[in-house]
């Protein structure tokens, strides 16, 4: 889990969901659509960590990143499991959210393995606080896999240390790698509004519509300046500017 500095919980209450929420097949979909995008960005989170592995320059590394591989295949796995409990078809499920996932990979893909490291520090990172703060809004058992789900398996702390070493050795790389970091935060900013805005189930889940549950549109904006400020927060413990 990230540590305090640049953990991300809810501050607003909202009302709670109760498992007999999914009785309500609009917030059904909603939960099934969250669940469905956790488990592809799991997945090609999954094959990211096994490439970064194949290309780190010491043993040690591919050893530490197969196992957080593994962690995550795990997750991909439990969430899964949950879809299947819910009556629905994983890959069906899924299937909405590739386009914009794998874009969002193609479109910041590292050059160095220190940008490498960067992405997952601060681009996955990103996409986790976003996932976390969604977890408010779906019913207990839901709730309780994601926040699961969305602990760090130890690539956040490893690439956090692996880049602190990069730069003490060599001061020249902070620039870039501030660069890089400005990037991804914008990209990564950038593919989760279009998430949120363009999956009509998704928006169901995380808009109010008046009934109470959901964010109205101005805790909706808050929410992704909380995003910001995270970010800003991990650049800051690298002694990068944000």
């Amino acid at each position: 889990m990230p540590d305090d500095a640049t953990s991300n919980p809810h501050p607003v209450t909202v009302r709670s969901r109760t498992e007999a929420d999914l009785q309500d097949p609009v917030f059904r979909r909603g939960v099934v659509a969250l669940l469905g995008a956790l488990a592809y960005g799991e997945l090609v989170s999954f094959f990211t960590i096994v490439h970064d592995a194949d290309t780190a320059p010491q043993p040690r590394d591919k050893v530490a990143l197969a196992r957080v591989a593994v962690h995550e295949f795990d997750h991909y796995e439990r969430l899964v499991a949950r879809l299947k409990e819910l009556g629905v078809d994983p890959q069906e499920t899924m299937a909405p959210f590739a386009k914009a996932i794998d874009t969002w990979h193609h479109r910041i893909q590292s050059s160095s393995w220190l940008e490498g490291l960067m992405k997952v520090y601060a681009g996955n990172s990103i996409a986790t606080d976003f996932y976390r703060e969604c977890a408010a809004l779906v019913d207990p058992p839901t709730r309780s896999l994601v926040e699961e789900v969305l602990k760090d398996s130890g690539q956040t702390e490893f690439a956090k240390a692996e880049l602190t070493k990069a730069i003490v050795a060599d001061g020249t790389v902070a620039g870039r790698l501030a660069l890089w970091g400005r990037r991804l935060v914008g990209e990564a900013l950038s593919q989760a509004q279009r998430v949120a805005a363009e999956q009509d189930e998704l928006t169901s889940l995380l808009i109010d519509d008046g009934s109470g549950h959901g964010f109205d549109l101005g805790e909706l904006m808050r929410l992704f300046t909380r995003i910001t400020d995270a970010h800003t927060a991990r650049m800051e413990a690298l002694g990068l500017t944000a």
